[in-house]
């Protein structure tokens, strides 16, 4: 299949887009494009890939869906659009890595575009919804095919930092080799649960202190 994607994923991923669980995936997706809202709009369901070339990449965040409300979903995990109010588990992100680095924000945007470019790959494990309906494309195909990117970082990259956060992203993190890797894990940064561990992790001071120990410019999360 002819999958606009940025050509070191294409390359990399090129026999998962031959694969029939993705023909049956793309042609679900086409489907509800035509018939339903779905977000993010079509030209950013592969935007973080875009932005982070596969060796470019130092730091990976895993999340599950993207935002089901009206502008908020920018395919970049946790980010929303620009000018958006942020939602309630960004903000908590936010408030940890001002605690993190005892410094405030310097970029307030939700967008995350700037770590994206830094080498952060905000990847959903699904990475389309329909407006309204939280995990309507779950079980569709996108997590066989966002478990193949975490299985091509795991083997083909070295000394890259994973943060999973909740037992969903820990559960998809099974694949990556922790020899060779940093594996960051704690509670979500959900309101339901970032007091029982989320807060105080200090994920982003600990993966730019592995990123300088193995000689790869850190990344500045403010």
């Amino acid at each position: 299949m002819d999958v606009k994607i940025e050509p070191s994923w294409k390359k990399i991923l090129e026999e998962e887009f031959g694969k029939e669980y993705f023909k049956m995936l793309s042609d679900f997706i086409r489907a509800e494009y035509k018939h339903a809202i779905i977000y993010p709009p079509p030209k950013n369901i592969f935007r973080a890939f875009e932005l982070c070339p596969f060796d470019k990449v130092k730091v990976v965040i895993l999340g599950q869906d993207p935002y089901h409300g009206p502008g908020q979903a920018n395919g970049l995990c946790f980010a929303v659009g620009k000018d958006v109010t942020l939602p309630p588990s960004l903000q908590n992100i936010f408030k940890e890595i001002q605690n993190d680095f005892g410094k405030p924000l310097v970029h307030k945007t939700g967008d995350l575009e700037r770590w994206a470019k830094q080498g952060v790959l905000l990847l959903n494990a699904t990475l389309t919804v329909r407006a309204g309906a939280a995990g309507s494309h779950q079980q569709k195909g996108w997590e066989q095919f966002t478990d193949a990117v975490v299985r091509a970082l795991s083997d083909r990259r070295e000394h890259l930092v994973f943060m999973l956060w909740g037992n969903y992203a820990k559960a998809k993190g099974a694949h990556i080799d922790r020899s060779k890797h940093l594996v960051l894990e704690s509670a979500h940064p959900s309101p339901f649960s970032a007091n029982n561990g989320f807060f105080c992790n200090k994920h982003f001071s600990r993966a730019n202190d592995y990123l300088a120990k193995h000689g790869i410019e850190p990344i500045d999360w403010l």
